[in-house]
């Protein structure tokens, strides 16, 4: 879907851009064209400071989105999640960054977090990073408490792991 939702916008690298912030950050396009996290207006200068475009970069970005109707119901959809990736060392808890061979693989997510359940610890938040939205997904899990050096093993064990980090 990602390469979709990019071809329509190939003849333009900056509107590309635009589309990538929008889709990393939970951005969503409302009915006006703004962009908008949740009912709070980002202004289209702020985007665009972002990303190094001229504002009206984003701004025909936006009318894009809203004259396309299967771009108009994805940008009109997406939310942001709070994280707790950032915030993890502030609140004493802990990150496990695992990075696989084939993140479109099946049982990733059950097969780590069943090791982690299995040494008694529990999960605070996991956030898998979708395959088609970046080129090395990864899978962050945010623990209350420390993970062993066993428990790493374990899980730099399983077949499709390629590197576990915390």
């Amino acid at each position: 879907m990602f390469d979709e939702i990019m071809g329509k916008f190939e003849g333009s690298p900056s509107q590309q851009a635009v589309i990538r912030l929008l889709l990393e950050r939970g951005f969503s396009v409302n009915a006006a064209g703004r962009v908008v996290s949740g009912g709070i207006e980002i202004p289209f200068t702020g985007i665009a400071r972002e990303i190094d475009v001229d504002r009206r970069v984003v701004d025909s970005t936006t009318d894009a989105i809203c004259a396309d109707p299967e771009l108009q119901r994805i940008f009109a959809n997406i939310s942001a999640i709070p994280s707790l990736r950032d915030l993890a060392p502030v609140l004493d808890l802990t990150v496990l960054t695992v990075e696989v061979a084939a993140a479109d693989a099946s049982g990733i997510i059950a097969r780590v977090t069943d090791l982690i359940a299995e040494a008694g610890i529990s999960i605070r938040q996991l956030i898998s990073e979708d395959p088609e939205f970046t080129d090395e997904p990864k899978l962050y899990i945010i623990t209350d408490e420390p993970v062993d050096g066993d428990l790493l093993v374990s899980i730099r064990e399983l077949p499709f792991v390629r590197r576990v980090e915390f």
